[in-house]
């Protein structure tokens, strides 16, 4: 029968190559490419070749691009955890007819129907919002975040503006 004995100089080399594989594995993950996740998920929805993308002197990305009947602007500004993806689409615009009647619908809707989005007040018009830092963030949610405003503000921009239109 033979037996096996451990050579302390080859467990101690097994052990370093796994720490520094797992290092390495941690490192890839960390290394997302945001501004490719966006343009491909910006690449898929976009329609009459509408995309446009620009470097803001304060630094990150921004990208606009048409999505049904609404324009779509994502944010993105740097690569550290600590920055944000920001999605934000107009759907509205005020001041707008019976006011009060369209913060309660809008309120209604945010605790009802706009998932990880909202509707917000930006620049005297009615957004559907999203913005998330970077951390931990998946190419799935950063795809989920840009989909669901995208729809939202498509599927309530004509009924808003129907309804509450420019006073």
């Amino acid at each position: 029968m033979t037996s096996y004995q451990s050579n302390p100089e080859t467990l101690e080399s097994e052990s370093t190559s796994t720490d520094e594989l797992i290092n390495e594995i941690i490192e890839e993950t960390n290394d997302i490419n945001y501004v490719e996740i966006i343009e491909n998920v910006i690449d898929t929805l976009e329609q009459d070749d509408s995309a446009m993308v620009s470097q803001p002197s304060e630094g990150g990305y921004r990208w606009k691009f048409k999505y049904g009947t609404v324009e779509v602007y994502v944010q993105l500004t740097g690569r550290t955890d600590e920055d944000t993806l920001t999605v934000w689409s107009a759907v509205l615009k005020l001041p707008a007819k019976d006011e009060p009647k369209l913060m309660r619908q809008l309120l209604e809707m945010n605790a009802s129907s706009t998932f990880e989005s909202r509707f917000a007040f930006i620049e005297n018009q009615v957004v559907v919002l999203a913005t998330r830092t970077l951390a931990d963030l998946s190419a799935g949610e950063a795809s989920r975040l840009i989909t669901i405003v995208a729809t939202i503000a498509d599927n309530n921009d004509e009924i808003l503006q129907s309804e509450f239109g420019v006073a």
